[in-house]
């Protein structure tokens, strides 16, 4: 399977493929139709079902497994599946739906290796013991629980790729900053989306649940380091207010949830490499779905900007499959 981010206009697809969402429309003709999102572990595309029946609309849900058949369109430089035929997986194909979820560079246990490597260099008795109770509580969902429902690292593993990610800049920065508390950096790091383990629904077909929808991921970990430090006698210290505070205030503004600013170094970093992150990884997801000289689609999250993808990008990918295949010559 070639992997539905990487097939470009004119190929033609023919391969199984997970319904990430579905919408049902109208058009000006008068007749239904799907908006279906298709995906793998490589990315998702939009695809439209024409004509579509009541029968349609009840196989075709969040979550079925399809084999789909149709060729790859572009439309204001994104691809598009155009379908000819689509199917659901019948009972005697063997295909694992975590075959076609969108997972983390990284595996689960890489990134729980990676997690203990940076919770040792945790010195401060009351943070260790705070944010390692946490890591422990909520083990097994925070390696596999994607970080957002849709706007960024929004795959398996993908909350706590995006704490790895975030504690590998978090190293650098204290290197050129040695002033800046590390202790409290990492534990805010590793704690400020855990909320959305309670915020979020699960792994596939990521929804809100009523909690989230309700409080929010803020909300629930302010709640949930509060009850933490009484369990373990620490509900006085400083350190707990002030990881409650970098929560509170990583989005930095009120429309952005968080109703209070940074009010301290460790917090502002926090709130300045979460932003960070979560931008590269909307922006290099948007670019990978357009055409080499040609602009993204608008991007909501990115202040509705359309992002370009300089012309170099296919000059680049046609040099390294070039050195590819001439390494493979050479072992041959």
């Amino acid at each position: 399977m070639k992997g539905i981010a990487y097939y470009k206009e004119g190929e033609h697809v023919h391969d199984f493929l997970l319904i990430k969402s579905v919408t049902r429309g109208t058009a000006s003709n008068g007749k239904p139709f799907l908006t279906i999102i298709l995906q793998d572990k490589t990315g998702d595309i939009e695809s439209k079902l024409w004509g579509s029946t009541s029968e349609d609309e009840k196989n075709f849900v969040i979550g079925a497994i399809v084999l789909a058949e149709g060729d790859i369109t572009t439309f204001r430089g994104r691809n598009q599946f155009k379908i000819k035929n689509i199917r659901l997986k019948e009972d005697q194909e063997v295909i694992n739906k975590a075959d076609l979820v969108m997972a983390a560079p990284l595996s689960a246990n890489a990134l729980d290796e990676k997690v203990t490597q940076y919770l040792f260099e945790i010195k401060n008795p009351v943070i260790q013991r705070l944010t390692r109770a946490l890591l422990k509580k909520h083990h097994q969902a925070f390696f596999e629980y994607p970080a957002a429902v849709s706007i960024h690292h929004n795959f398996l593993s993908g909350l706590a790729y995006h704490v790895c990610c975030m504690l590998d800049m978090a190293k650098e920065v204290v290197r050129h900053y040695p002033e800046v508390n590390s202790d409290l950096l990492y534990a805010g790091i590793l704690l400020h989306d855990m909320g959305k383990l309670k915020e979020l629904s699960g792994v596939t077909a990521t929804s809100y649940t009523l909690a989230g929808n309700l409080l929010g991921h803020i909300s629930i970990m302010i709640d949930e380091i509060g009850e933490s430090a009484r369990e373990l006698g620490i509900a006085d210290r400083e350190e707990v207010l002030l990881l409650q505070h970098m929560i509170l205030s990583h989005h930095e503004n009120p429309e952005w949830g968080s109703p209070k600013p940074p009010l301290f170094k460790e917090a502002e970093i926090l709130h300045i490499l979460d932003d960070m992150d979560a931008k590269i990884n909307i922006m290099t997801r948007a670019i990978r779905k357009t055409r080499p000289g040609e602009f993204s689609e608008r991007i909501f999250a990115m202040d509705n900007r359309s992002l370009y993808r300089p012309t170099f990008d296919l000059q680049e990918e046609q040099e390294i499959q070039d050195l590819s295949q001439g390494t493979e010559k050479k072992q041959n």
